[in-house]
């Protein structure tokens, strides 16, 4: 075994091939051991994540190396059969790079025998190994930033589906209208570890009766949106403990906005907000109520329904009546904007957190135009309003240089000195084509020591992924839990609220905490 920094919360550890990781990820689960959170297995790593306050990298890994692998592992019994019509955009171009003809590859495709090995990337999205050695495909140059859910992939030696759209640099060879992720059926997940898929060809697109969207919630307080600006989410603190079934923790951008808003209208710390990218929102109450702004410097307002306006400073608690309506502007500073209503959004939970995935689609969706969400009223607050002072933050603003400690690691040695000397010391800025997902970094390409397919393997938020374009990709909290592109480093947690106030044209500089080193 070998041990690799991932951040200052994480480390991975490098087994021989896929059975060993299996082993020894069987007998981590089964050892707890003290300060270890979330255990991500993947196919030849497996990734650790671990509380900073009661444990070091240095006493995990001690306690790592001491978890003997168990002998074997049952194996699943659950099988299925996905229909699939093979049309993918990158069919004849595989069976080229495979040596074959496009109807070759899918005869051979449907008569193997294929296992889920493990999952992750995104919920209900499996990592499938087969029993023929002809399937051996590099993944794309460079990602594509939206694949079509259903899409059936090949990457490395493994095949599997796109459960929704996201962005993903696997070949695609076909599309399947299977539901591969539907948290009110049990299990969710239609593939496991252990499950026998195998692929059926189909030449017509099938129907699937979709679930009703669920009914509001009455309430006599609410918010209505009246324009949702560029991006209107609900967030909290997220989903953590899930990321060994594919669901990222996600949650609000900036943790420390959350809370300082919270705190100003009375609400526990991390009660649900709304969180806006980028300006242009305009809200309305039912009902009268508390608010409070926090995070990027936005010019906001309060508008009466007899038309007298307000200013509503940031930080700072700021009384609502029936019929007002807020209204933010542009911003600034920074990029996003949370909004704390006093006794917090009366909205069904998933795996326990209100917050919406924009990758998995795990969550509320995105709220748009004349939707209405139901409050619990000011009364349901538990504490009093906290008028401040609160400190705010310095922001980013478009063109300004911003530093960020990182940790070096896991995959620092595929590239090389100059290339690491080049990430470290350039200005790296932030692209338009940025988003919750993870921020496209544009700069001089990063150069790769190694060339070949990384085996996927898990990631963390704020971990620096570099394609083989070598332009880097900083994941934000709605990252793709696991990747085949090596991450050259990973920022560090106290930075990661910066990184989701950094808007389009801020430029970047990363600061090295250590050289990087195994453990």
């Amino acid at each position: 075994m070998r041990f690799l920094p991932v951040s200052d919360t994480a480390v991975v550890v490098e087994l021989a091939d896929l059975g060993e990781t299996t082993r020894f990820f069987t007998a981590l689960l089964v050892a707890d051991l003290p300060g270890v959170r979330e255990v991500v297995p993947a196919a030849r790593t497996v990734l650790v994540v671990f509380d900073p306050r009661t444990t070091t990298p240095a006493e995990l890994v001690a306690r790592l190396r001491a978890v003997e692998p168990v002998s074997e592992v049952a194996a699943g019994t659950r099988s299925v059969t996905v229909d699939v019509r093979y049309d993918g955009q990158d069919l004849d171009e595989v069976a080229a790079l495979l040596g074959c003809s496009a109807g070759e590859l899918v005869r051979r495709h449907q008569a193997a025998t294929w296992t889920v090995a493990f999952t992750g990337y995104a919920p209900g999205f499996g990592y499938l190994v087969g029993d023929d050695a002809l399937f051996d495909v590099p993944r794309r140059p460079s990602p594509r930033t939206r694949i079509p859910a259903g899409s059936v992939g090949l990457a490395g030696t493994f095949s599997g589906v796109y459960p929704r759209e996201s962005p993903g640099g696997w070949q695609l060879i076909g599309r399947t209208d299977a539901v591969l992720w539907d948290i009110d059926r049990d299990p969710p997940a239609l593939f496991a570890p252990g499950t026998t898929v195998r692929f059926q060809q189909v030449d017509r697109e099938v129907v699937v009766a979709r679930a009703p969207e669920p009914e509001p919630v009455a309430s006599e307080f609410s918010v209505e949106v009246v324009a949702p600006g560029v991006q209107l989410l609900l967030q909290d603190l997220g989903r953590p403990g899930h990321l060994a079934e594919g669901v990222a923790a996600s949650g609000v951008a900036d943790r420390g906005a959350l809370a300082t808003a919270n705190r100003a209208v009375g609400n526990s710390p991390g009660t649900a907000v709304l969180e806006l990218a980028g300006g242009g929102a305009a809200l309305r109450f039912t009902g009268a109520g508390v608010v409070s702004l926090a995070g990027a410097d936005v010019d906001a307002v309060l508008r009466s329904a007899d038309g007298v306006r307000f200013p509503v400073p940031r930080a700072q608690p700021a009384a609502v009546e029936d019929g007002d309506e807020l209204r933010l502007g542009a911003q600034s500073a920074g990029l996003r904007s949370v909004v704390a209503v006093r006794g917090g959004f009366h909205v069904p939970a998933a795996l326990g957190s209100s917050a919406t995935d924009t990758l998995s689609g795990v969550g509320p969706r995105p709220l748009a135009a004349g939707d209405r969400v139901a409050l619990h009223g000011p009364a349901a607050a538990p504490h009093a309003v906290d008028p401040g002072p609160h400190p705010l933050p310095a922001l980013p603003r478009r063109g300004e240089v911003v530093e960020l400690d990182v940790v070096l690691g896991p995959r620092t040695d595929w590239f090389t000195d100059d290339a690491v000397a080049s990430l470290l010391a350039q200005e790296w800025e932030v692209t338009v084509r940025s988003d919750r997902v993870g921020l496209r970094l544009a700069g001089t390409p990063l150069e790769r020591r190694r060339d070949g397919e990384l085996p996927s393997e898990g990631a963390v938020t704020g971990a620096i992924q570099v394609p083989p374009d070598g332009q880097p990709v900083l994941f934000g909290p709605d990252h793709p839990l696991t990747g085949g592109y090596p991450v050259v480093g990973a920022v560090v947690d106290a930075h990661l609220d910066l990184v989701g106030q950094l808007p389009p044209g801020a430029r970047v500089r990363f600061r090295p905490r250590a050289p990087f080193a195994p453990l």
